[in-house]
């Protein structure tokens, strides 16, 4: 079973795989990660993938539409916007401050955490102000791993937060949650792709997704499960 998973659920996938895997030990998931447009893209164009795991619902009701997908996709999860930096801050605002000279987000074209948080920095009157601070990642691991490593501070997913490098660095880093009334919810989709049709494999894993163990993996890891 070939998955192409959106990168705020990276880390996620790892649990879910073994959890899928201790059922059905002779089932093989394979997973491809990116950012939700790229992925879409690779689907539109051929790409052999059975499941999509999208950080949104857009990408996947596009491919429904498109006739790509067996069935309307569902939700699966719904995810959170959060900033993280490595000077003291404690809201959005202090990003005017002098000493964060370099903001990550993801690319808001094609990764919809980079979305939400353009629609943060906009609601809030604060794009124009630092937009020459920002620094944009292809997805929301890459900005995650600019966070971590050459930006001040950044916009992630909640979900990476949980990664097992996080673990080790979280006493050196600030966190500030973002009012959700600043985004549109993020309602994350996964869906059944044609390539998967005759695959009694793909279908075993895309039902495990919304099994009580899955959900239980997905509220570990930082997500609202519906």
């Amino acid at each position: 079973v070939t998955v192409a998973v959106a990168a705020n659920v990276s880390y996620a996938i790892e649990s879910l795989q073994k959890a899928f895997n201790s059922r059905y030990p002779d089932i093989k998931v394979q997973t491809i990660l990116g950012s939700s447009g790229k992925l879409s893209a690779l689907i539109n164009n051929g790409a052999p993938y059975d499941i999509f795991l999208s950080a949104n619902m857009d990408y996947p009701n596009r491919l429904y539409k498109n006739a790509l997908a067996l069935e309307k996709p569902r939700v699966y999860a719904r995810g959170e916007l959060i900033l993280l930096s490595k000077k003291d801050i404690n809201s959005t605002k202090d990003l005017l401050n002098s000493n964060i000279k370099k903001i990550a987000i993801a690319n808001p074209k094609s990764a919809p955490y980079g979305k939400a948080a353009l629609e943060v920095l906009e609601k809030s009157g604060l794009f124009t102000k630092i937009k020459d601070k920002l620094i944009y990642g292809q997805s929301v691991s890459q900005a995650f791993e600019y966070t971590l490593r050459v930006a001040d501070a950044g916009f992630v997913a909640k979900s990476l937060l949980f990664s097992k490098q996080m673990q080790n660095l979280k006493a050196k880093f600030f966190k500030v949650e973002i009012d959700k009334t600043l985004y549109s919810p993020i309602e994350q989709g996964a869906v059944i792709l044609q390539h998967a049709k005759n695959s009694n494999a793909a279908l075993k894993f895309y039902n495990f997704l919304f099994s009580k163990e899955a959900k239980e993996i997905l509220q570990q890891f930082g997500y609202i499960v519906p």
